[in-house]
């Protein structure tokens, strides 16, 4: 197993205790922006080796009885049908899905916010689903000179045109799907309306990362960038913060950029700012929570070169710029590391050099390599998978799982009929005619009892791999990079 450095438990505890603290500080009602992902957090599970990927879920309902959630998208992304890439639905739909996980275990979700709302058809439509489900909506407009003029927002014409969104708990987490969705603007618009309503409220912000209180150049913090090279975040000392406390803490570019229009906004509607830095807003205690500087750095590291790839490999396909890769190049520089470091990649590129045909790895967490190849039957992803299934099951290689009796008809149907011209058995496919088998083969069941096996382990492909493979690793809980080349150019 890979080494634990991060307490979850002790987690769970502070974050809860400190929220509740902040909340204390505003008296009436705390308006808690939570960025990053509440649950499914996979990325912070993989720098920080312990954590949880429902750990914020976990916390959260430690509050529950103090706490109502409000889930914000940004009306233009749901025009887009902007999709979240680690789960390839559209923002509108996890929405639902949010809505749906959160009621499901006791949260309360009082409503949701179409915000940058100017009429657009597609989110009306999407209003009407959300009112049949007997969920309240609340319109939040764009905003001409937003962030920047002041007097402008801070009227009848700015966040006065909102709608003022009904709450009945202390604690309210504004959330959504992905980023640019409008969390910070409605938690401002809120306190912007309970002032003129003569309540007392305040405003907090959640972000696991960057980690405020570790170096700036520590791995997990550089790991933070290269997540979100697209966006163009920046890793800074923040300034404020060190002025007024002679004190070094971590932030980002936009959240230092942006404090003195928040610091204002806060003085014109609460009478003066709670806060003197960016890092004084937020209320993350993820740092408090490290116990092995080394194990979440390895782990940190390792991501930095999973990004490196997943990038490369977007490149190849058109989807990311040259500018993106240069930055992540950057990134590993900083961190010390280099492809060559991923001992699943080195492996998977041996074999397909012996081979002359695609070829996959994967690295166990204690070390182990095993290989996988391409053969008539199985593509080189789906005859690893069983290959490390035989490992984990203590299975003779020489052992067939399926007899080619069994993959031929499933062959015969995707080349006949469905007019697939790859015969090979896709890794979804592999697995469902190895659970068929093990119905009445001993050796099959053997296997098919060590899939869970298979998380948190590294798997490195030498082609690009279809959509349909990549969805499979990412619900195995296996974290995949591919070489940036398409399986016709070998």
């Amino acid at each position: 197993m890979k080494k634990i450095g991060f307490d979850n438990d002790k987690y769970l505890k502070m974050q809860s205790e400190h929220i509740r603290e902040r909340i204390s500080k505003f008296g009436d009602k705390l308006y808690l922006e939570f960025g990053g992902k509440l649950f499914d957090d996979y990325h912070a599970s993989r720098v920080l080796p312990g954590f949880k990927p429902d750990s914020k879920l976990q916390m959260l309902l430690q509050l529950k009885d103090e706490a109502e959630i409000v889930i914000v998208i940004n009306a233009g992304d749901i025009e887009k049908n902007k999709i979240r890439g680690d789960l390839g639905i559209t923002y509108d739909k996890d929405v639902i899905r949010l809505f749906h996980t959160f009621t499901k275990i006791g949260l309360y979700v009082s409503s949701v916010v179409l915000t940058q709302y100017e009429g657009q058809s597609s989110a009306d439509a999407f209003q009407k689903r959300l009112e049949a489900l007997g969920i309240k909506v609340y319109h939040h407009y764009h905003i001409k000179g937003y962030p920047s003029n002041i007097p402008y927002i801070m009227s009848d014409e700015g966040f006065g045109k909102n709608d003022y969104i009904e709450t009945s708990r202390r604690l309210v987490v504004i959330t959504a799907p992905g980023p640019g969705s409008g969390k910070m603007a409605t938690c401002l618009s809120q306190l912007y309306h309970e002032n003129i309503r003569g309540r007392r409220a305040g405003y907090a912000k959640f972000e696991t990362f960057p980690i405020w209180n570790i170096p700036l150049r520590h791995p997990v913090n550089i790991a933070y960038e290269a997540a979100t090279s697209d966006l163009n975040d920046v890793n800074m000392i923040d300034p404020f913060h060190l002025e007024a406390y002679g004190k070094t803490t971590v932030n980002y570019n936009r959240d230092i950029e942006v404090f003195p229009v928040l610091n204002a906004m806060f003085e014109t509607i609460l009478g003066e700012s709670p806060y003197k830095s960016p890092t004084d807003m937020g209320v993350n205690m993820a740092g408090n929570c490290i116990f092995d500087d080394e194990a979440v750095s390895e782990a940190s590291k390792e991501e930095i070169i999973r990004r490196y790839y997943v990038a490369l490999c977007g490149r190849r396909k058109g989807t990311v710029p040259d500018d993106e890769i240069l930055k992540l190049e950057l990134l590993m520089k900083q961190a010390g590391v280099s492809v060559s470091d991923r001992k699943a990649a080195a492996a998977a590129l041996a074999k397909e050099e012996e081979t002359g045909d695609a070829a996959a790895a994967l690295e166990l967490p204690d070390g182990t390599i095993i290989t996988g190849k391409t053969t008539n039957l199985l593509g080189a992803s789906s005859a690893l998978l069983l290959n490390a299934l035989k490992y984990f099951g203590n299975i003779p290689d020489d052992i067939l799982l399926m007899s080619p009796e069994v993959i031929e008809p499933i062959q015969n149907l995707k080349v006949q009929h469905f007019g697939n011209n790859n015969p090979c058995l896709h890794t979804d496919e592999t697995l469902i005619a190895l659970s068929i088998c093990a119905a009445t083969d001993e050796n099959a069941k053997k296997a098919a009892d060590q899939i869970d096996k298979l998380r948190g382990c590294e798997v490195h492909s030498t082609v690009i791999l279809s959509s349909q493979d990549e969805m499979t690793f990412k619900r195995l809980g296996v974290n995949l990079t591919c070489e940036p080349k398409f399986s016709n150019e070998i």
